[in-house]
């Protein structure tokens, strides 16, 4: 949703070597949609944003921003889900290739 206004479901797949976070489209295609380059990235959780009422009824969001400064929201399913892909995501960007 970074690059456009409207949300879209995406399946994630998280690797350390490289380190990277390919999305799919979730009805199917064993192709990536696209990638964000985790190697020295910044992940946050995200509590407060503009229009956030609009998009994250449960504060379920976070922002991973790229070495090159591209800005990356995302929504997770749930408060717990939301944690565990910061914590994945931050320790990828420190020890993946």
């Amino acid at each position: 949703g970074h690059r456009r206004k409207n949300w879209k479901v995406r399946k994630f797949v998280l690797r350390d070597d490289p380190a990277y976070l390919h999305y799919y489209d979730p009805a199917g295609g064993d192709d990536p949609l696209g990638a964000i380059h985790l190697r020295g990235c910044v992940v946050t959780a995200v509590e407060d944003m503009p229009d956030t009422k609009k998009y994250d009824v449960d504060n379920i969001l976070f922002e991973i921003i790229t070495a090159d400064e591209i800005h990356y929201y995302l929504q997770a399913a749930s408060s717990a889900e939301r944690t565990e892909w910061i914590k994945a995501i931050q320790t990828v960007s420190r020890t993946g290739k």
